[in-house]
């Protein structure tokens, strides 16, 4: 018979044996989370979050786009949203509302970026944040910014609903005045977070076409903010782990790719710079004076704009595209020779040095024409020369597990609109994911995406937002 040893000798041999069966549990689990990329038990894992699990309130997440889409200045289906205007005031209060029924820890800089917070049980470490903007230029559609907002919000509630705990925390940022409808600054919120001196300073000078101050403007709405508090948006580059960004493509690419193609993966953001040019001539009688004697400046401005298109297709890539949008002439009668001419040029491309390119041969043209036509280029100016922006390799993996995980069919393309993306891009590594609309249609009342495209984007979103919480 085999004596029962001591009860002292017991417990420690039950200990050890614990000990040693933990251990080897805990050596198993590192070798599996090695393997998988992903933290397990005891952590929560993205693979447990399987498509079924995932559920996404369609009907409400449309309710809560019409109700949105109802602070607007012009009659539905149209949507006009400027910035600190009463209507973009109520909207603000409304997502603020919907983060704080999520249970966010909402807050607002100086400016009026809004944030909502879902606290990770790692709470200390870099957020992962995801956002873009509710304001609409004059009579443009409901979902332009929008559903990278709602989207977002939307995102965080699905996670929820499958019992997702996130590591890092989730942030959804609704991003001040993407649009440059009012005192022409685009990216204005996303910029002053990036620290953008540029746009700080601009600040100090813009004022809209009422010739109303932006701090004005800022205080009618709420915003007591004065020129010294700008600095103090910016964020630190430890702010965030990753962003990310959901949005209609505003193009017709994924559309014309029918249903075999249901999410688009963004590789990199071509960025825009502006020019503004203008010509002075001699003006005169339309009858009277003749053609060998004039310094035409209409026809100084149409020389250029012409070549703008011939510079461009020039570049020798289809990334790389130029626009005149504006093109205004004095006095602007019939009868009248042009005695002044003004363009203003976008040239965008996701090659920095390739646009620039481009844009110096304009402004060699430019000088050209000028001198040849006995008229005067006497404003040359390249405002908002932003750099193009790469959408991060590790997010671009994430997008695309999640979407084979989901068994989504998705398109790796790149984005030729700006978007917020391209300053947060400045902060942290960034990426952005594109649903389908409506033959591309955007900034007008047709713009349309379906509600089955905007949930597929949910839950993409939702399921890289996991994957990157628990990195």
């Amino acid at each position: 018979m085999t004596p029962i040893p001591p009860l002292p000798s017991l417990l420690l041999f039950l200990l050890v044996s614990t000990i040693s069966a933990a251990s080897h549990e805990d050596a198993t689990r590192r070798t599996m989370e090695e393997f998988a990329g992903y933290p397990i038990h005891p952590r929560p894992s993205v693979l447990s979050l399987s498509p079924s699990s995932l559920s996404v309130d369609a009907v409400g997440l449309q309710r809560q786009i019409d109700e949105l889409a109802a602070f607007s200045d012009t009659p539905a289906p149209s949507v006009t949203r400027i910035l600190y205007s009463e209507k973009d005031v109520l909207a603000r209060s409304y997502i603020k509302s919907l983060m704080k029924e999520a249970a966010l820890s909402v807050r607002e800089d100086a400016v009026g970026n809004i944030f909502g917070r879902w606290n990770g049980y790692e709470a200390g470490l870099p957020a992962v944040a995801t956002g873009s903007h509710i304001d609409a230029i004059p009579f443009s559609g409901k979902y332009d910014g929008v559903v990278g907002v709602l989207g977002a919000l939307e995102a965080i509630n699905t996670l929820k609903r499958s019992n997702f705990q996130p590591r890092r925390s989730l942030e959804v940022i609704m991003f001040t005045s993407e649009e440059p409808t009012r005192f022409g600054i685009s990216c204005l919120g996303s910029r002053l977070l990036a620290g953008s001196k540029a746009a700080a300073d601009a600040l100090k000078q813009a004022v809209d076409g009422q010739n109303i101050s932006f701090f004005d403007a800022a205080k009618s709405a709420g915003y007591n903010i004065c020129q010294e508090d700008l600095p103090n948006v910016s964020l630190t580059k430890e702010s965030y782990s990753a962003f990310l960004e959901l949005h209609i493509e505003q193009g017709p690419i994924l559309e014309e790719e029918g249903r075999s193609v249901s999410i688009g993966i963004v590789t990199a953001i071509a960025a825009p710079a502006s020019i503004k040019v203008d010509f002075e001539g001699n003006g005169g009688h339309a009858g009277a004076v003749l053609m060998p004697a004039r310094n035409d400046a209409g026809l100084a401005a149409a020389e250029l704009a012409l070549a703008v298109e011939k510079h461009v297709l020039a570049s020798g890539s289809i990334d790389t595209v130029g626009t005149v949008g504006i093109l205004e002439l004095h006095p602007g009668a019939i009868n009248s020779i042009p005695s002044r001419s003004h363009l203003e040029i976008d040239t965008r491309d996701i090659d920095e040095k390739r646009r620039n390119t481009v844009i110096e041969k304009i402004q060699h043209s430019a000088s050209k024409i000028a001198t040849d036509r006995g008229v005067k280029l006497s404003q040359f100016t390249v405002v908002n020369q932003d750099p193009p922006a790469l959408c991060d390799e590790s997010i671009i993996d994430a997008m695309e597990a999640a979407s084979r995980h989901l068994n989504l069919s998705h398109k790796l393309m790149i984005s030729r609109a700006y978007h917020d993306s391209l300053f947060m891009a400045r902060i942290s590594p960034m990426g952005m994911i594109f649903i389908p609309c409506y033959k591309g249609y955007s900034h007008k009342p047709e713009e349309y995406a379906s509600m089955e495209d905007i949930a597929n984007g949910v839950k993409v979103l939702a399921l890289t937002l996991a994957k990157l919480s628990l990195d």
